[in-house]
């Protein structure tokens, strides 16, 4: 396919007026609207944006490449444009982009498409080519500089092809240590469309620069081309995977094995071919799951820690959905309940609904960490581990507070190691027997072990915690009524659901229920509106230390929290305990502490800020919320660390 046909000249656009990141995707989407390239700006706008949030499309060296492939796309197009003064793209090496490709790929793009967007972006690992685009002044000049650098490409692809096929043949016969140094590689990234080639070419460029053989197989959009045989595999000193999403891995069992992200293929080609050609990189092994530490290198400890991070990332992602579409129908429930009342189908169906997602939480949050280790054998240990979290107990140690989230993670983790670890005590079962471990061996076992560990473990614990907190209540009283309002407050805010939470809360009923005085709700139904507030005003005032993704589950919280839905905050807290747990308490307990030193009552078990008018101080009802949530959310948007782009 003709490149001209992709490179649009009424879709160039050669002076970006944008100076944020924002602005650029902004402008560039309006651009592919107004020349009918996509019919529905959200949806691709949106699409964009999730890539974004995965990973930044700033490549490095002044070019980014945004890209989606959704149904608003009515032709494949790429949109090239250019900024003089260059904008902050939160570029991989951190400099301003100049150069943009915004490539834009229909739902059902044919491989002729798919085909010659693959080369588009493989071209642009030429420095050459770079250069005279950033001097280039016309539309004209563009698809021309394009037009000449891929027929160059075709025919050094053309004569690799051959020299490879050469290689190949030489490497049956030839004496094996007068041979190159010869390495494969597998490059992926989660559309598809862009990286998965421009790492392809970037590693194959400097093997070449290197006197490396290399061959590399790409898992794009249009499928895996260039697939390794058993025979390169077994040839090879090392593999290189840089990828971004699930390859194949079992295969590369017994080899030196670098993993990392599609981004350092395109710019740490050289690091990754010397840790593979010399066999410094780890030996994977398929059934246990994990590589055989070497040495001490901080690269793979870091790496440790990036996989542990990416696990938790794949829970929350998860479960995200489920705190957003199940908490906005609660708000509206509650809404629904002032105006209708609690016994109306309307309250009860939005309420029903928003507690049915609710109640997914947990068990989808430990299933996706879980999966994310072990892959699809650990998904139902995982969930159920997740559930048995998410319920109150009676096993062992009886107890009216479930583990909540923090029992939730530990399930997740434990099903994921359990399946890992069950795959390689397996391992060397008889081949006839291999067919059984998906299907019945992982599915019994996995449930057996993690079952047990939350039964007689994870559970008891939590249920002791629980029992021993609320003791401590009860024996404080009511006499320092502010102490004790900042207390529960707080106790909302360690662990939203968990132990701490439910005894505050309980606590709080109980008073209630023996006294009519609504004083202690008050202190916790604040406690419990901070966090999420705190995180929707963190995500709003210091955008630039979240992703796209976490900015919009961040608006979502202004509803949550002024509906008392603490679990809005579950996802923040699960990715990173320390700040927005250690912000929320501070807020909380302030804020509950208010309430009882102006004496506010609010007779009534939920509902947030919808209850005010059963409060009979209700402006200093909302004044203690407000100053706790201000108070925590600028905490947290402060002492939070900036997102790295990996």
């Amino acid at each position: 396919m003709d490149l001209k046909q992709l490179l649009l000249k009424d879709a160039m656009i050669m002076d970006l007026k944008a100076t944020t990141k924002e602005e650029a995707i902004e402008e560039m989407v309006d651009k592919y609207y107004q020349v009918g390239v996509i019919d529905d700006k959200e949806l691709y706008k949106s699409d964009i944006l999730k890539r974004e949030a995965q990973t930044s499309t700033g490549i490095g060296d002044g070019i980014a490449m945004p890209h989606a492939r959704d149904k608003a796309v009515k032709r494949a197009t790429v949109l090239f444009a250019k900024s003089a003064k260059g904008i902050d793209y939160k570029s991989l090496d951190g400099q301003p982009a100049y150069l943009f490709f915004m490539i834009a790929a229909p739902d059902g793009a044919d491989n002729l498409h798919l085909q010659a967007l693959a080369a588009l972006s493989s071209l642009l690992i030429n420095p050459e080519l770079v250069k005279n685009l950033k001097a280039a002044k016309t539309a004209d000049e563009v698809q021309e500089l394009f037009d000449k650098a891929m027929k160059e490409k075709e025919a050094k692809d053309k004569a690799d092809e051959e020299k490879q096929k050469a290689q190949a043949q030489a490497a049956k016969t030839a004496d094996t240590g007068a041979q190159k140094p010869y390495v494969v590689a597998v490059t992926a990234c989660p559309t598809g469309i862009a990286h998965t080639y421009m790492a392809e070419a970037a590693l194959k460029e400097q093997a070449e620069k290197m006197g490396v053989d290399i061959k590399v197989e790409t898992n794009g959009s249009e499928g895996v081309k260039h697939k390794l045989t058993a025979d390169e595999i077994k040839r090879a000193s090392g593999i290189i995977i840089a990828a971004d999403k699930k390859v194949d891995m079992p295969r590369f069992d017994g080899k030196h094995l670098v993993n990392r992200p599609v981004s350092d293929g395109i710019n740490k080609a050289e690091e990754l071919i010397d840790l593979a050609k010399d066999q410094k990189a780890p030996i994977f092994h398929s059934e246990g799951g994990a590589v055989e530490d070497n040495g001490d290198d901080e690269g793979e400890k870091k790496s440790l820690w990036s996989r542990i991070y990416a696990d938790l990332m794949n829970g929350i992602s998860n479960m995200l959905p489920f705190v957003v579409g199940g908490g906005i129908l609660m708000a509206i429930s509650f809404l629904l309940e002032n105006s209708v009342g609690a016994k109306s189908q309307w309250f009860l169906f939005f309420n029903n609904v928003g507690n049915y997602a609710f109640s997914f939480l947990i068990p989808v949050l430990a299933a996706y960490i879980a999966v994310s280790i072990g892959d699809r054998p650990a998904l139902l240990p995982g969930f159920v581990g997740g559930y048995m979290a998410s319920q109150a107990t009676a096993s062992v140690v009886s107890s009216k507070s479930p583990a909540g989230f923090i029992g939730g993670l530990l399930a997740g983790f434990i099903a994921g190691w359990v399946i890992v670890y069950l795959k390689k005590w397996l391992s060397k079962l008889p081949k006839s027997l291999a067919g059984l471990k998906t299907i019945l061996i992982y599915p019994v076992l996995g449930l057996l072990i993690v079952g047990a560990i939350m039964y007689f473990i994870v559970d008891p614990v939590f249920a002791v915690v629980n029992a021993a907190i609320t003791h401590f209540l009860e024996s404080m009283g009511t006499g320092n009524a502010v102490i004790l309002g900042a207390l529960l407050g707080g106790m909302m805010s360690i662990d939203m659901g968990g132990p701490f939470n439910k005894a505050a809360y309980t606590f709080a009923i109980g008073t209630f229920t023996a006294t009519q005085d609504g004083a202690l709700m008050a202190a916790v139904m604040v406690g419990g509106m901070v966090p999420p507030l705190a995180i929707a005003i963190a995500t709003t005032f210091w955008k630039n230390k979240f992703t796209e993704q976490e900015r919009q589950a961040g608006l979502s919280n202004y509803i949550l929290g002024i509906s008392f839905i603490t679990e809005g905050a579950i996802p923040f807290a699960a990715g990173d305990p320390l700040h927005v747990i250690g912000s929320s308490v501070i807020g909380s307990a302030i804020a509950g502490g208010l309430t009882q030193l102006w004496k506010v009552n609010v007779p009534a078990p939920h509902g947030g800020i919808f209850v005010t008018p059963l409060a009979n101080k209700p402006l200093l009802y909302l004044l203690a919320v407000v100053i706790g949530a201000v108070i925590s959310g600028v905490i947290y948007g402060v002492w939070k660390p900036a997102k790295k782009n990996n």
